[in-house]
């Protein structure tokens, strides 16, 4: 993929892999549409910062969800209107208080086994269950009688490899992501930079969950 002038080597190398799942998340998985609610677990992570910060420039009205009261900040910096902590409180419950019982089209859902069966419940008729990761573990089961038939629910498990089948469709999605960088409809902030002699210690970061946004080596 070509790189456009206005997109520096190190922006490129954070969004590459988390632009492209934030386009297909909202652009094709589900089009998100202008006041909609739409709810996005691990709001403050990698594609959560991304997606939700791009979801609240389309109009949406972005819930995300967090798992310690460290991360409300981020999201909520990052275009999140609402922000639940599942760790503390049932997110299905606060949902519908928001919706005013509504509930919603569309949950994006990266964190998998843990967040499940509430995502479900979250969701009104004919919702689309986005279940794009498993952060938390992998969704042993989906039961079309209990989970899909209820409220005729649309089930995905999509990944990058199913949005970008074709070198047309790579190069449209980098295209969606870099004008949407351009345009200021989401913002990358890099979150620490190591040389490349140093790349144990990032892992180390990683690992210890250090990290607040994207990390790089510098060759």
């Amino acid at each position: 993929v070509k790189i456009p002038d206005y997109i520096s080597d190190e922006i490129a190398a954070c969004v590459m892999l988390k632009g492209f799942t934030a386009e297909y998340l909202l652009h094709r998985t589900y089009k998100v549409k202008k006041n909609q609610f739409i709810l996005f677990h691990a709001a403050a992570g990698g594609v959560g910062q991304i997606l939700c910060q791009w979801a609240k420039s389309l109009g949406c009205k972005v819930i995300g969800t967090v798992g310690s009261d460290e991360k409300i900040k981020i999201a909520q910096e990052n275009g999140c209107d609402y922000v639940i902590n599942y760790s503390k409180e049932s997110f299905s419950t606060k949902v519908k208080e928001i919706t005013n019982g509504k509930m919603l089209d569309v949950v994006y859902d990266g964190v998998g086994a843990k967040t499940f069966e509430e995502s479900i419940e979250c969701l009104a008729v004919r919702g689309m269950m986005v279940s794009f990761g498993n952060a938390s573990g992998l969704v042993e089961k989906v039961d079309p009688k209990k989970h899909i038939a209820p409220k005729g629910l649309f089930f995905t498990r999509p990944s990058i490899a199913h949005y970008t089948v074709t070198r047309e469709e790579l190069v449209n999605s980098a295209n969606t992501v870099f004008e949407a960088i351009k345009t200021n409809k989401f913002k990358i902030e890099i979150f620490k930079k190591f040389q490349l002699k140093d790349a144990v210690n990032a892992h180390e970061d990683l690992e210890a969950r250090k990290s607040s946004g994207p990390m790089i080596l510098i060759p």
